[in-house]
């Protein structure tokens, strides 16, 4: 399953940095992930980063897009293949 960065993001910049797949980029208002690209960092770390540094706790699963860990880890090796 992507991530999502709801509205209650503060612009704080500390995310960005830390997307391994480069998910993440500022929208029009706020942050904004691609979920073509999130992986929840599955293939690079335990926990998704993203979360682990918001200070405001506004990065939830995107239920629009589930996906299972195994779905994660072929989304991972698909895009690690393309760099």
């Amino acid at each position: 399953m992507a991530l999502i960065i709801t509205d209650e993001c503060i612009n704080c910049d500390v995310c960005e940095p830390e997307c391994p797949n480069s998910a993440i980029s500022q929208g029009d208002e706020i942050y904004e992930i691609d979920p073509n690209l999130c992986t929840e960092c599955v293939g690079h770390y335990d926990t998704p980063q993203c979360v682990e540094v918001c200070p405001v706790d506004c990065i939830p699963k995107d239920p629009d897009h589930v996906e299972s860990k195994e779905q994660l880890m072929e989304k991972y090796k698909h895009i690690t293949a393309d760099a």
